[in-house]
């Protein structure tokens, strides 16, 4: 596997966990917003780990390759949300509408810092 689909799937997987944690207790004690606002600097920190990780991992020396496995990760991640939004029987333009809300728009903000995380790392000789 790749350094961007591995990122991908241990941030996605940790993401889910953190979504129905969001969803079943946080929403409904605090709004939408204040949810997302919580759960943020704990994803964030994970995608920080992981992206050192896997930089280290894959010795990713150059910002090019860096910036290129940010760039997959990010479609990847997209990719799966779209299919995780159809499984829950919505559609495209539903996940669409939901990304023009306030936290939808803090969520996808965060998803474009996951997006740049590994240029932020250099790998360890």
């Amino acid at each position: 596997m790749t350094a961007a689909t591995l990122y991908t799937l241990t941030v996605f997987a940790i993401g889910f966990l953190l979504g129905v944690l969001r969803m079943l207790v946080l929403v409904p004690a605090m709004g939408e917003m204040g949810a997302v606002l919580l759960e943020l600097p704990v994803i964030l920190a994970a995608s920080a780990f992981f992206a050192r990780l896997y930089v280290n991992r894959y010795q990713l020396r150059r910002v090019t390759e860096r910036l290129i496995t940010g760039a997959l990760a990010f479609g990847l991640l997209m990719l799966l949300e779209i299919i995780l939004t159809f499984l829950n029987g919505g559609s495209l333009a539903s996940w669409m509408e939901k990304l023009m809300t306030a936290h939808g728009a803090v969520g996808l903000a965060g998803q474009l810092v996951f997006a740049l995380l590994p240029t932020v790392f250099r790998p360890h000789a």
